[in-house]
């Protein structure tokens, strides 16, 4: 039996899990949770919206550490987070201050002036294939770039975040190819930068590192990591998927192997698409905003992020200030209890979800509605979106697609997969709910 590390980081909480592989047959895999923390962003004096990366590596090496007292030997670690954020080094490779989250809203305004000013909207779909969302790293390293931001004027170094975990337990940089695949500054035909868009952002090409491949090693841990967790020595660091959609994916043979069949990885976030030999970067794929990110073996995952649990899971934090602890069964329980009143359908990719003051008031808008309606709401509207998005992606698809797979938390949820397989027309598949971890060890081995 072999056993391997994976660091999960979800916009929300963060693990670490324990993989034990048989040597005879890679496929037989069992994985243990080691280490579970909950996370947040928090608002600064500045106006900014951080991310705890400090605390964020503070409690991996916690988790290495429980991982490690369980006394195995590790062939090695892979790391994978969410995409488009960023961490800035100075010369000397510290880093400069806590990265930025993706849902600041100090991007909201600049998309329009980085296309009058510098490359159409048209010209970077065509150059980079990734959907237009305003938090893409090219818009927040723009408007880094617009208000002078300190930390990003005084970078030498630039980090994709899984990028800087690894940095962090080995001492080397690297840029993984999913992780930059999110950023709307790669071109998904030779698989680099584009110098034009780094130019946009007022940045150079010396400022990243190289560009390697899922599967890249990337050496053992420090010395200071071996010390504070106890870990072996000659436990290595791979370089895996380093988005976490792009593992998930990974986890699933039949999507990646097979066709005729789509997948939906449902988290905080949800994301529908397909995999493909190459991008799929038409005039239709610009209008339905659809975007070509990074998969394993130079693989092009076609896809649109929706606003999954995150409006749910806003709501439950908003209960739970009021005394009201809402678990998920229950949550179902209410929303059934709900069926058969009047359905309110809103579209939970509406910029006012991000991460309004109330995601109560924002979801009532002015009604008067109870608990149950505003689940049954939210569970509804999510299906509505997914079988949307789905139509739309039958149209860029290659061939029909005759099924969906889901992976991810949300496959735990039967009332919401019974909602998306009626709002689509075509049979819901359970996947692995882990499907994240899986794919994360599955290229470590």
């Amino acid at each position: 039996m072999k056993h391997y590390i994976a660091i999960d980081w979800g916009a929300t909480s963060g693990r670490v899990m324990v993989a034990h592989v048989d040597n005879i047959n890679e496929k037989n895999m069992y994985q243990e949770e080691v280490h579970r923390f909950k996370h947040a962003i928090r608002e600064s004096e500045d106006g900014h919206w951080y991310w705890d990366f400090t605390g964020l590596l503070r409690e991996t090496t916690e988790g290495l550490k429980k991982a490690a007292a369980l006394g195995y030997h590790y062939e090695s670690i892979g790391v994978d987070t969410w995409g488009v954020d960023v961490v800035f080094y100075d010369g000397e490779g510290r880093m400069i201050a806590e990265p930025l989250s993706y849902r600041d809203p100090f991007t909201a305004d600049v998309t329009g002036h980085f296309f009058e000013q510098y490359i159409s909207a048209e010209k970077l779909y065509h150059k980079t294939g990734i959907q237009f969302m305003d938090f893409n790293t090219v818009f927040k390293l723009f408007a880094c770039r617009r208000e002078n931001y300190r930390p990003y004027a005084e970078a030498k170094h630039i980090l994709f975040l899984p990028d800087a975990v690894s940095y962090y337990l080995t001492g080397r940089m690297v840029c993984e190819y999913t992780a930059l695949s999110t950023s709307a500054m790669m071109d998904p035909r030779t698989k680099e930068f584009d110098v034009e868009i780094l130019a946009a952002c007022g940045l150079n090409r010396e400022q990243f590192p190289e560009v390697v491949m899922p599967g890249h090693d990337l050496g053992t841990l420090k010395e200071d990591i071996l010390a504070a967790t106890g870990l072996n020595s000659d436990c290595r660091v791979v370089a895996v998927a380093g988005h976490d959609t792009g593992s998930a994916v990974a986890a699933c043979p039949r999507v990646i192997g097979g066709k005729r069949a789509a997948y939906l990885s449902c988290g905080t976030w949800s994301l529908m698409g397909i995999v493909t030999d190459k991008p799929v970067i038409t005039e239709e794929s610009c209008v339905l905003n659809f975007t070509n990110e990074g998969g394993v073996d130079g693989t092009t995952r076609l896809l649109k992020n929706i606003t999954g649990m995150w409006v749910l899971e806003q709501c439950r934090k908003e209960w739970a200030a009021e005394g009201k602890e809402y678990s998920y069964p229950e949550l179902v329980a209410m929303a059934q209890s709900a069926k058969g009143k009047e359905v309110f359908i809103f579209n939970p990719d509406e910029p006012r979800f991000a991460n309004p003051a109330s995601m109560l008031n924002e979801i009532q808008n002015g009604r008067v509605m109870t608990d149950q309606e505003i689940i049954w709401a939210i569970y509804n509207s999510m299906a509505h979106r997914y079988g949307e998005v789905f139509r739309m992606l039958q149209r860029l698809a290659p061939w029909p697609i005759e099924v969906l797979y889901v992976i991810g938390g949300g496959v735990r949820n039967t009332y919401l997969l019974q909602l998306t397989e009626q709002a689509i027309g075509v049979p819901v598949v359970v996947g692995p709910s882990e499907a994240t971890a899986i794919g994360n060890v599955m290229v470590q081995i």
